[in-house]
């Protein structure tokens, strides 16, 4: 989302880890990945770092999803060669959870990364930092305070879930 945001210039590592404050190893993994899987490129240079390699509206969020996790195990039992439940045979939750990963999945294919950065008046002040046009991320926000009103939130709701972002209303 932070490449998608950043109108093709580069998104260096340590920008993005610091944007959401994450581990820049872990970053940096995580970019190596998806360049490997042709999502992005890198760029060289003082404002280096990654890009998007491919428009968002062809980056399926389902398909980056399954590329990059490989194997979703809800449950012990979904990996035969390491379950050690008694309950195998008469247990219907591992159908049910099958079922529920797959309608997981269903819904994440109907997305794509231009659907997700639709709106990046909202979301630029998080996802993008100009440093090389000679702000940061950390001159924008200094504190979640001013984070909320720069996404149209209140401060007290600003980590709380809607209940139209709750996976039971959907």
């Amino acid at each position: 989302m932070y490449a998608g945001l950043n109108d093709g210039r580069g998104s260096a590592v340590p920008e993005m880890a610091r944007a959401y404050d994450v581990s820049y190893d872990h970053l940096k993994r995580v970019a190596t990945e998806l360049c490997r899987l042709g999502y992005l490129d890198t760029v060289r240079g003082r404002c280096g770092g990654f890009r998007l390699a491919m428009h968002p509206e062809t980056i399926c969020i389902g398909e980056v999803i399954r590329q990059t996790e490989r194997e979703v195990r809800l449950v012990e039992c979904f990996a035969v060669a390491v379950n050690t439940c008694p309950l195998i045979a008469p247990c219907q939750l591992r159908a049910a959870l099958r079922e529920a990963l797959a309608a997981f999945f269903a819904m994440l294919d109907r997305y794509t990364l231009a659907d997700l950065i639709r709106s990046p008046e909202q979301m630029e002040p998080v996802a993008v930092s100009r440093g090389c046009s000679g702000y940061t991320l950390a001159d924008l926000i200094r504190s979640p305070e001013q984070l909320s009103p720069a996404l149209g939130l209140e401060p007290a709701k600003a980590a709380a879930p809607t209940e139209e972002s709750s996976f039971a209303s959907r």
